[in-house]
């Protein structure tokens, strides 16, 4: 508990900082009352503020209107999403795992995560001694930092925050650690509020830090009435709010009668920077909360021509509709048809597919809820996963193919060959000259069934003495299939060693055309440039799941037109290779993982774990089928 406790402080303190003005002299004076441990939040309060403050973070000023500010929605929505979720207790948590037998795949959800685990345990296992020694060493040193501040279980006094205060040492920042971790440990508000006390009594002042500190720690847990004090306290105070006090405001006044007020403050933000997703979240969820769609819908119309992605929870919102009055649910109604209201939703499922986009449950199951409850339309929901071959297993529907289009494929080649084989950092991966030479060979021969990763696969046994022997087994057995196959390797794979054995290589060339570059090149440039040339049919071998080259194309479509050819195209060696046993791949699945709709029904791939990566796609799947 004691390496916990410190842990938390310290990445607490870490969060705070951007949004602190850390060399201010901003205080509020409060009229301190004896030594009661409640801190009177109407009493009268003075600032000032040092005009040479440096500033942590913008600001904005409800006086200046014109005011502007450089756009970065990048960094200060992270910043911003990571005071929200400190403060609201959001983030990852467990959701519904279910253990069943898929077809495997290095794509399918979850591998990533229990590769990295393996190894993990394996590695642990190894110097288990070693790690156990470095543990315990390591939590009686934390132990000790941690026992240092433990916040105490009730309000204290002034003279025993005093006291407290002195066996500690009299740290010159004792009230905001002591705040933090407060925070952190999610304490009684009585007790920060005895803290606030203390300080007041012995320095007279409170800093803008501590406040927002506290507010933090209100706003965490739920003490929206404390929030409203503090807002007119500091609205009255200071002339400017920075945005991580604002960002606090809007998610608390968002969950209260007062929500309106949180739409005048991310109106104020929007002179600084383009909010976040999580400001436009608060705000939507509290429009809908309160009956008005026209608001709701308008933010989030906004929300997408900013360019950003909505939150899983905003969809949520949006597909569970008005949950109000029934007064809120009639006005609601007259703002907008039922017609429109589900033209609205089916367009929020036609984005998630456009931008491979994967509901989590919780949205799915809000989504089945929607549709089910569509009055005269009869449609029914269940919980299910695709067949190896593409086939529905609840309704029997095929889904729709992984093999790209005609279109498809050549826009893709197109870009791949302008982007990453001829893209301004190609020549720090091989030579112009050698470049040249490949295409040149490529175009000699016929087109290739399979293109090999000659090292890559190489390398995937752990005994080094095997890697011409597992190399050869692999091309062997896409031989024994009848494939024309290209191996791509390095110059240094042609000399005898250990490694490489004379005969393997000799077999392979028979076996396989080869192209060895120079041993500094590298082998993924020309291994697309040669599975793109050949056509459509053309599968690569390869454990590599290529996410720079795919960073390196231009747009969002492109990327996801690129792995949705990875997927249907890359061949995984299931496992290591041993002489004298067969050769086998990873499942590739001939049905793309992509929310899908026909006529009358909707599948809808949906997150069920936390372990799935970017680079892999969810097994299970919402059908969706409307009855005649």
């Amino acid at each position: 508990m004691g390496s916990t406790l410190m842990y938390k402080v310290r990445i607490c303190q870490k969060a705070v900082q951007p949004l602190f003005h850390q060399r201010s002299s901003a205080f509020f004076m409060l009229k301190a009352e004896g030594s009661s441990s409640q801190l009177p939040l109407s009493a009268r309060f003075l600032c000032t503020r040092d005009s040479d403050s440096h500033l942590g973070s913008r600001q904005t000023d409800r006086r200046s209107s014109g005011q502007t500010g450089v756009k970065n929605t990048t960094i200060r929505g992270r910043e911003e999403e990571s005071w929200y979720d400190a403060a609201s207790g959001r983030g990852r948590s467990s959701s519904l795992r279910q253990h069943q037998s898929f077809p495997k795949s290095v794509f399918a959800a979850g591998t990533a995560k229990r590769t990295t685990e393996l190894l993990r345990k394996k590695a642990a296992l190894a110097s288990r001694d070693e790690e156990e020694l470095v543990e315990g060493t390591e939590g009686r040193t934390a132990t000790r930092g941690a026992g240092k501040m433990q916040p105490p279980d009730r309000p204290l006094s002034a003279a025993e925050w005093r006291k407290l205060k002195e066996s500690l040492g009299n740290r010159e920042r004792f009230d905001l650690q002591m705040m933090c971790t407060m925070f952190a440990l999610g304490s009684e508000l009585d007790i920060a509020k005895s803290l606030l006390t203390f300080v007041v009594m012995e320095r007279g002042t409170l800093s803008y830090e501590l406040l927002l500190r506290y507010l933090t720690l209100c706003v965490k847990g739920g003490h929206d009435a404390e929030v409203f004090d503090i807002y007119d306290i500091m609205r009255g105070s200071f002339p400017s709010l920075d945005t991580g006090a604002l960002s606090l405001f809007i998610q608390s006044f968002s969950r209260t009668a007062r929500w309106r007020e949180a739409l005048s403050i991310l109106n104020e933000v929007k002179k600084v920077f383009s909010p976040s997703p999580r400001h436009y979240n608060d705000v939507i969820s509290a429009a809908m909360l309160h009956g008005d769609m026209t608001t709701a819908w308008a933010l989030y119309d906004e929300l997408i021509e900013n360019g950003q992605s909505p939150l899983q929870e905003t969809w949520d919102t949006l597909f569970k509709g008005v949950t109000g009055t029934d007064e809120e649910k009639e006005k609601a109604a007259e703002a907008m048809s039922q017609s429109e209201y589900q033209e609205r939703l089916l367009g929020l499922l036609l984005y998630m597919r456009n931008n491979q986009i994967y509901p989590q449950h919780s949205l799915a199951s809000s989504i089945k809820t929607w549709f089910e409850s569509l009055t005269g339309q009869k449609w029914t929901g269940s919980w299910t996963s695709a067949s190896s071959n593409g086939v529905c297993r609840c309704c029997g529907s095929e889904l729709e193919s992984i093999q790209l289009t005609t279109e498809e494929y050549q826009l893709l080649k197109d870009r791949v060959m302008t982007d990453i084989i001829q893209g301004r950092d190609v020549f720090n991966k091989t030579t112009p000259e050698e470049l040249e030479r490949f295409k040149t060979f490529v175009k000699k021969k016929p087109a290739f069934d399979v293109v090999i990763d000659g090292l890559n696969v190489a390398n995937i046994n752990k005994d080094k003495r095997q890697q011409s022997a597992t190399l050869l087994a692999v091309v062997s057995e896409l031989q024994r299939q009848g494939r024309t196959i290209l191996v791509l390797g390095r110059e240094h794979m042609l000399r005898p060693s250990r490694s490489w054995d004379r005969h393997d290589m000799q077999l392979i060339q028979q076996k396989a055309h080869c192209f060895f570059t120079e041993n500094i090149s590298k082998d993924d440039p020309f291994l697309l440039y040669a599975a793109l040339h050949s056509g459509n049919h053309c599968q690569f071998v390869s454990r590599d799941l290529m996410r720079d080259h795919k960073a390196c194309l231009p747009d969002g479509a492109t990327r996801r037109l690129f792995f949705k050819w990875q997927r249907g195209h890359q061949l995984v060696l299931d496992g290591s290779v041993f002489t004298g046993r067969r050769v086998r791949f990873l499942n590739i699945p001939n049905y793309d993982t992509i929310v899908q709709t026909s006529e009358d029904s909707w599948h809808l791939p949906f997150d069920d774990t936390e372990d799935r990566r970017s680079c892999e796609v969810p097994l299970r799947w919402l059908c969706l089928n409307k009855k005649p």
